[in-house]
């Protein structure tokens, strides 16, 4: 169902400090939500920084906020990037988490960041063991990530998403809370006016 236009109002960041601080990490979007009343959120969207805000927010105050959520979201990918930047890095980590939750089974030829996936968390082929991984998770925690990695390996194993399959994603101590927190990021993008993914699109 569509909202009304003034559901999901955009603005561009005026010409303040906060565009400066956000300059680094491409064009900021200001989405603004009558259904929110305090809470602001901010995440990566296809090259841009998207801040969502209450509708009611000042003018003083959408500067404010987007200037610490964009600094706030700046500091979690630097750290993001020292911790998993390199796609040699995501294999070992992938082959860490195989072995510590499906007995070391899948062995991934490939784990690799990737910017074209606007839709999905992660995707894998399991003809050849490559694996794929949204860079929209650099920003995310790391149990996040590790969750997206054991999901796509589980699919080494099981390609479908049948009952062995979830039993398999299931041995990672911290799926559900990962998947919670997932399903959070797709409501808000929603609440925002964006598209929902297909189903088989989200790793959930």
């Amino acid at each position: 169902m569509e909202r009304p236009p003034s559901d999901r109002a955009r603005s561009a960041l005026p010409g303040s400090g906060s565009e400066l601080a956000g300059s680094a990490m491409g064009p900021i979007e200001v989405r603004r939500s009558t259904r929110r009343r305090r809470t602001v959120t901010a995440y990566r969207e296809s090259g841009r920084t998207v801040v969502l805000i209450p509708a009611a927010f000042t003018p003083a105050e959408e500067r404010r906020w987007v200037a610490q959520m964009v600094a706030k979201l700046q500091t979690r990918e630097e750290r993001r990037r020292r911790s998993l930047g390199a796609d040699d890095e995501l294999v070992a980590r992938a082959r860490a988490l195989s072995a510590a939750h499906l007995d070391g089974v899948p062995q991934p030829s490939s784990v690799r960041w990737v910017d074209n996936q606007q839709r999905r968390w992660g995707s894998c082929t399991p003809s050849d063991g490559s694996i794929r991984l949204s860079s929209r998770l650099r920003g995310m925690p790391e149990y996040v990530v590790d969750y997206v990695l054991v999901h796509e390996l589980a699919h080494l194993i099981e390609p479908s998403h049948d009952q062995r399959f979830w039993t398999l994603v299931a041995r990672y101590p911290r799926a559900e809370r990962a998947r919670g927190f997932l399903e959070g990021v797709e409501l808000a993008r929603q609440d925002a006016g964006a598209a929902p993914a297909e189903d088989d699109d989200l790793v959930l």
